[in-house]
């Protein structure tokens, strides 16, 4: 079993939702095994960004990224809403900081309506 701990995104994002739907998006990420982080299988997969290798789970709308860290610790870098711009991005490992990120999510949208006019 993991500590699982939380980056300040993640906590906000978190803060955001129902407690009892909360804990129904967290349910399997508390019952993460080592063998499913060895060879991950939907909903969980991984890759690796700056050397770094993430995890993505779903559960539910959401998306969790988080690594590993020693000795059993899993951190949550990020829970981004499963349909979101922000979400499409980093699942694609678009090479893009935080900050491009967040301007992204605001404008896309924008420039999406100004499309269909």
């Amino acid at each position: 079993m993991y500590q699982v701990t939380f980056s300040e995104q993640s906590i906000r994002e978190l803060n955001r939702i129902d407690k009892l739907i909360q804990l129904e998006l967290l349910e399997p990420l508390g019952n993460l095994t080592a063998r499913e982080l060895e060879h991950p299988r939907e909903p969980l997969g991984s890759f690796t960004r700056d050397g770094i290798r993430f995890f993505r789970l779903r559960s539910g709308d959401y998306r969790f990224y988080f690594e590993i860290r020693p000795p059993d610790s899993l951190f949550v870098h990020y829970i981004l809403h499963s349909n979101s711009w922000t979400d499409f991005v980093f699942r694609t490992k678009l090479p893009v900081s935080e900050e491009q990120l967040l301007e992204q999510h605001q404008s896309f949208w924008k420039y999406l309506e100004t499309l269909g006019k």
